[in-house]
Formats: C-alpha cells, sequence, structure tokens
C-alpha cells in the first residue's frame, strides 16, 4: 500500500458534499485549518485536521508533504477544451485587434474552416506529441483533469483521429482527458445552404464514435449563421440515443435560445452564454445542467462577459473553464480564467474554486470521483505556494500552483 499524507495546510479546501452546488451554495467551500488529508493508493482515506489525523498514522512508513504556510485544494478541472488541433491562427488574431469580427473572419473562409485544412493534414503521432505538451502546460497550473472536444475534422476520419488521439493521451498522461464528439462545430463552404444534410451526415458519423467509445460527450454549437435550435435539436437527440452525454455552445454570439434547449434535453453542460436570456437564466437555476463560462474567450474576442453574477444570483450552478483552442481563445491559462472570474465577472474566490472544482467535475460527469477532498475519492490535489486562497486572484494572471498531486501520487513539485 502506497500512503500519502498532506499535513499542516494553513487553509485546506475540500468542496465537499453536494454536487453540482447552485447559487449561494457555491460560497461553501470547506475550509479546514491547519488541515490534513491521507491517500491510500490513490484514493482520499483520511480528511480532518492535522492534530486529529496524525495521531492515527506513522509517519515513518507514508510519503509526506509539509503544507505549512501554503493552501490545499483539490485539483482544477478545465471542463471546456479544443485540446487537439492542427495549425495556428495568429494572423485571424491580429485582424481581429484591427477591429474585424469573429464572425467575418468564419465568413470569408477564416475560423474554423482554416484550422479544419491543417488538422485534416495532422497525423495521430503529431496531434499526440503537441498533446501531451500542451497538457503539461494545463498540469503545472493545477489542471488534473480536462475535457476535449473535436471539431475540427469535420469529416469521419479526421474526427476520429482527434478521438483516437485524445484517448492515447488519457492512457499515458497524467491528466485525465474527457473526450467529446464535436462534430457539428462549422458548416464547411460546400454545404453552406445545405445544412441539414450535413447534420444528417454528423448523425452518421455518431454511430462509429459512439460504437467504438471514442467519446463520452456529444457537442454541437448553437449559433446564428451555424446550426439553429432545430438542427442543434435534431444532432443531441441522435446523441443521446446513441448513448452520448450532452453538451451545447449556447448562445454566444447571438440570443438564439441555446440555453432553453441545453435545460429541455438535460444537457450535462451549456456553454459560453454570454447572450443567455433571462429566461434561459431561470430555466438554468432550476435544473442540474451546469452553466460553464469561458471569459478568456469573452477577454480574447473584446466581447462583454456572461453575466456569471446574475446566473449564481439566480441560484445557477457555474463552471469556469479555459475554451483552449486555436481560434478565438489561444490560451490555457487557469490563473487567467480565475483574474477575469474575479475582477470582470464579480465572482468570489469561494465561487471561482468551486466553478473549478466540484461544478467542472459535474460538467464532465465525474463528481463521483473527483471535485473535492473528501473520503472514497481520487487524490487529485494541488498545493499553493502561498497560505491562503486569496493569493490566487491577488497574484493577478500568475500561477501560483507548487505542487500537483495526480492519484496520490506526486507529478508536479516535492
Amino acid at each position: 500500500m502506497n500512503r500519502l499524507i498532506i499535513k499542516n495546510a494553513s487553509e485546506l479546501v475540500t468542496c465537499s458534499g453536494k454536487s453540482p452546488r447552485h447559487g449561494t451554495e457555491m460560497s461553501d467551500i470547506g475550509i479546514i485549518h491547519d488541515g490534513c488529508v491521507v491517500a491510500e493508493d490513490g484514493i482520499i482515506t483520511d480528511v480532518g485536521t492535522t492534530e486529529e489525523i496524525l495521531k492515527n498514522y506513522d509517519l515513518s512508513t507514508c510519503e509526506v508533504v509539509d503544507a505549512r504556510n501554503r493552501a490545499v485544494l483539490p485539483g482544477f478541472v478545465d471542463s471546456h477544451t479544443h485540446l487537439i488541433f492542427g495549425g495556428y491562427r495568429a494572423d485571424e488574431f491580429s485582424w481581429r485587434l484591427k477591429g474585424d469580427s469573429y464572425m467575418s473572419i468564419m465568413e470569408r473562409g477564416g475560423g474554423i474552416t482554416s484550422s479544419v485544412r491543417a488538422t485534416r493534414n495532422t497525423t495521430l503521432d503529431e496531434f499526440i506529441e503537441t498533446g501531451k505538451k500542451r497538457l503539461d502546460k494545463m498540469l503545472d497550473m493545477g489542471v488534473t483533469t480536462v475535457e476535449g472536444k473535436s471539431g475540427y475534422g469535420l469529416d469521419l476520419e479526421t474526427e476520429v483521429r482527434q478521438l483516437q488521439a485524445m484517448k492515447k493521451l488519457d492512457e499515458i498522461h497524467a491528466v485525465d482527458v474527457v473526450p467529446t464528439f464535436l462534430g457539428p462545430h462549422s458548416v464547411l463552404p460546400e454545404y453552406k445552404g445545405k445544412e441539414d444534410e450535413f447534420i444528417d451526415f454528423m448523425i452518421s458519423v455518431l454511430g462509429e464514435v459512439s460504437g467504438s467509445k471514442l467519446a463520452e460527450f456529444a457537442d454541437i454549437f448553437c449559433e446564428k449563421n451555424v446550426f439553429s435550435v432545430e438542427q442543434s435539436r435534431k444532432f443531441l437527440t441522435a446523441a443521446q440515443n446513441a448513448g452520448l452525454k450532452l453538451k451545447i455552445h449556447a448562445d454566444e454570439m447571438v440570443q438564439l435560445g441555446g440555453t432553453e434547449l441545453a435545460v429541455e434535453l438535460s444537457c450535462v453542460s451549456a456553454d459560453h452564454l454570454l447572450q443567455s436570456s433571462d429566461k434561459g437564466i431561470e430555466m438554468l437555476s432550476k435544473s442540474d445542467t451546469i452553466a460553464t463560462l469561458l471569459p478568456a474567450t469573452a477577454f480574447c474576442l473584446r466581447e462583454e462577459y456572461a453575466r456569471g453574477r446574475q446566473m449564481i444570483d439566480a441560484g445557477c450552478a457555474v463552471a469556469l473553464a479555459t475554451d483552449f483552442n486555436p481560434g478565438s481563445c489561444f490560451t490555457n491559462s487557469i490563473p487567467l480564467v480565475i483574474a477575469l472570474a474575479a475582477i470582470h465577472m464579480r465572482l468570489s474566490i469561494e465561487e471561482i474554486i468551486t466553478a473549478l472544482t466540484i461544478n467542472a467535475a459535474a460538467a464532465v460527469g465525474r463528481q463521483e470521483t473527483i471535485g473535492s477532498i473528501e473520503k472514497g475519492k481520487k487524490a487529485d490535489i494541488i498545493v499553493l505556494e502561498y497560505p491562503s486562497i486569496n493569493f490566487l486572484p491577488y497574484h493577478a494572471a500568475v500561477n501560483i500552483v507548487e505542487t500537483v498531486i495526480k492519484n496520490g501520487k506526486i507529478v508536479k513539485g516535492k
């Protein structure tokens, strides 16, 4: 048996109990001062104060992490990324800085269509090589589980290759990778005016994806000039019938009704939500669909932020994620997400931690095994270099994760 003990934590953030957390519940993160946690063979077996826990163990037989003057938290869960892609779009970022809109760039052949060309020309080995480097950087910032979407192939072969890369990375890398099939991510020029035909094609691809167990979730970009609410309902219903759990890109650019559709179909999460209606927010608040907000995308696109403060006040369950992708948000910086959520979205640090741990775990269907520090869960834990969680937004957009523990093993730090 391998036993790890983390002792003397100035703040041990447990996030234990109910999941997902709604509204005011998001402020309850269960801090234990002078906290201690014990993990055996990768599973948490004991949590409490250092004094009460250590009297039951012989430290000479354990691996010990002394977290004196340090805060200890559950590992972060980045619940919305586009981890695997080919090529980059730095030129488009410069165009946007000069005033071009995201949609106008898409309409002239840039945007997702540009990434599709590069991704189709990327091999499986190349996906894995670059994917490992990206996961290394995420791990360094305390991410222990990440969701990854396909969606840059828009054909059977490339979509499957993206998902195969994520499956392999999940096997070989410390970070757990949760795969999502996002086949209907954009409309290729040859399908303009024939979007229904493209949806039918992607429904046929669902059979290959679900049959080979390459994805846990299905997702669609429900947006004006992309896929309508009706087209999204058709695809997601087919995905659900194929055994996949549901996510949706909803109401990012235009108030289209994707938020309401997410609740109607009991999607696990509805993501972006910059333009969600008051009715959509009310419906979310009465459901267990997670509102996954992506402030770094709004930041990079110079858009207004999603109404995270209003959503929490209304009783919604909110998660935060990076939306790491080659176009609209080429950053996997959890510290940046924390800073933006605190400063521009007016979330408290307690709400932010909930949104990046237990609620984010719920957004990828893993709340029973990760997202909190409590008995029976995986020992995915991070140690900060400072004594309080308040340093996360205070040391703005800077990584202060000192040690990362994954499945009870130290994978970063000492």
